[in-house]
């Protein structure tokens, strides 16, 4: 279940926890940030390449683009048994920021983006079918757990896709990860 707990940012006792949709959806318009949720126009298999997946969610990938004309749209998928995984969590998981908005959706799997404004905290657990968008120059970063499983579409308005500018922060080390995160709202 989709998930959005908020923190103050020095602090991690006492947060806001939701799971309904729509005031979740409402906290995040809040600061700019748009969640929605898709539905795939036909049945995906698990193995299914990007060709299979960009026809699934034709019509609303379709109007983001027309909405906000994407240079690039992909499909990425990361699952536990890959090589690189550690390495691959390590390069989201510090405070940065990107002149471009992010747009995610999750095809299928989970992960967490973490959202730094004004001095709160927003943990946002994005499952599959749902699309955030982090606002260009958003503090942020992103945990998908020491074992991911997640299938995404990305979009950029940019051609160089993701460029990330770290802030040195070390506020990301303060707050629950993706996996204790899960294991105490289970």
């Amino acid at each position: 279940m989709s998930a959005l707990t908020i923190y103050s940012d020095n602090s991690t006792e006492n947060p806001q926890h939701f799971t309904d949709f729509d005031a979740m959806a409402g906290q995040l318009a809040d600061i700019g940030v748009q969640f929605e949720r898709w539905q795939a126009s036909q049945p995906l298999a698990a193995d299914a390449d990007q060709a299979a997946v960009l026809s699934a969610y034709k019509n609303s990938v379709d109007r983001l683009n027309e909405q906000y004309g994407f240079k690039s749209v992909d499909v990425v998928a990361l699952g536990p048994n890959h090589p690189d995984k550690a390495a691959m969590r390590q390069k989201f998981l510090a405070e940065h920021t990107h002149h471009d908005f992010e747009v995610r959706f999750f095809v299928d799997g989970s992960g967490m983006f973490y959202l730094h404004v004004n001095g709160k905290v927003y943990m946002v657990l994005c499952e599959k079918g749902d699309l955030i968008s982090v606002p260009a120059n958003t503090t942020h970063w992103f945990d998908m757990g020491e074992n991911p499983m997640f299938k995404c579409i990305r979009f950029f308005t940019t051609e160089n896709g993701w460029e990330g500018h770290f802030t040195g922060s070390d506020i990301a080390g303060r707050f629950p990860d993706y996996d204790t995160h899960l294991a105490a709202f289970a």
